[in-house]
């Protein structure tokens, strides 16, 4: 079978680029399968970070033809066409914010009767909305074939749109690039933690749907035996953060990484850390999760999105039943009241891992291609 995939890959950084490169690998076992890369992803001005690429070397050699500039059409047609000339059986987009719409959503409707086209939605209501968004996305859902949604939410905003598309949902498979599990003791010795203290991490792009300023509070009122590590680049100003911090008594045990973390350090922030924190205003899934799942490492979040049925259902971890500091709080201390509730997140965490492999998620993508 002959499968293109449009999206972003290597040299670009990030949570879609990794996830792309993953499912190339797997479904180039039985396939023949061409990648189909961006010659620019965002315009600069419309990035909120400090670069688009993957700056320590780490990542995996990728070879595939960078062909769509998202902000030229004329590369629009010229994508389709090179697609096309290709002749694949299927064509797999990425879908995770409207402004991607006008030039994925071209490509798919300039596709040949011959070739499916379906795309795996990690949003289809963005975190930030604007009043275009349903216009941008409808365009883009009605030049599909079908969808694969990592959630039930996802799920319940395509159907919102588009009640008749043809879909399945298949959750988010377990990143398994960053490497092996590191010693604790190893990992905290080179991050200037306290071995002694229990280790709370929020790891991620800072953006303000993650709600980093509501564990912030949250610690703040939890003992001095707990320190938090903030892993992540802010996406804007840091200054709320910041001032949030420096009227926290415990500041000196906030341990701040505010930079992009490449992926050859991703294992020592989990491995070194007790407790995962996703404290979301809103959400879908989270890749966070899938990096905690490969590290063995238990969650607290929020009942937001697909978080309560990823962590909350699965037993993996506790879901608070608000958005607040004090719930927040609770949550983390009830984690840390009982060592059956870790021995049991952690059981429930190895029963994920199998069902989230990545040989799963692409054997239901092609069942799925199949009956379409």
């Amino acid at each position: 079978m002959r499968i293109a995939i449009l999206s972003c890959f290597p040299p670009y950084r990030g949570g879609i680029s990794q996830f792309n490169t993953s499912l190339y690998q797997e479904l180039s076992g039985e396939n023949t399968v061409a990648a189909f890369n961006f010659k620019r992803q965002y315009p600069e001005f419309l990035f909120p970070g400090k670069t688009q690429y993957i700056e320590d070397g780490t990542h995996i050699p990728f070879t595939g033809e960078r062909v769509l500039d998202t902000a030229n059409p004329l590369t629009y047609i010229t994508t389709a066409r090179k697609i096309r000339e290709w002749k694949p059986d299927m064509l797999l987009m990425r879908y995770w914010m409207p402004y991607f719409a006008p030039s994925q959503g071209y490509v798919a409707r300039h596709m040949g009767p011959e070739c499916k086209v379906i795309s795996i939605l990690d949003n289809v209501v963005p975190h930030e909305r604007h009043f275009f968004d349903r216009f941008l996305t409808s365009y883009y859902i009605k030049g599909h074939d079908g969808f694969v949604v990592l959630c039930n939410a996802v799920r319940d905003d395509l159907l919102r749109i588009a009640p008749d598309a043809k879909y399945i949902v298949s959750p988010h498979p377990i990143y398994s690039n960053f490497g092996d599990k590191v010693p604790r003791l190893q990992a905290m010795k080179k991050l200037g933690l306290d071995p002694g203290k229990k280790t709370l991490l929020f790891f991620g792009l800072i953006r303000e749907y993650k709600g980093l300023d509501i564990l912030l509070e949250a610690f703040a009122s939890l003992d001095d035996t707990y320190q938090l590590v903030v892993a992540g680049e802010p996406y804007g100003s840091f200054d709320k953060y910041s001032k949030i911090i420096g009227q926290i008594p415990g500041r000196d045990r906030i341990h701040l990484f505010t930079r992009f973390i490449g992926d050859s350090e991703v294992a020592g922030f989990f491995c070194a850390s007790d407790l995962c924190v996703l404290p979301y205003r809103s959400a879908t899934q989270s890749g966070i999760s899938s990096i905690a799942y490969h590290f063995d490492l238990p969650m607290v979040t929020t009942a937001v999105g697909g978080l309560k049925e990823m962590i909350g259902d699965s037993g993996t971890g506790i879901v608070t039943e608000s958005v607040t500091p004090e719930a927040i709080r609770e949550a983390i201390e009830r984690f840390f009241s009982s060592a059956d509730i870790r021995r049991s997140c952690m059981e429930a965490i190895a029963m994920e891992k199998d069902r989230l492999s990545w040989s799963r998620f692409c054997s239901r993508l092609l069942d799925f291609y199949k009956r379409l």
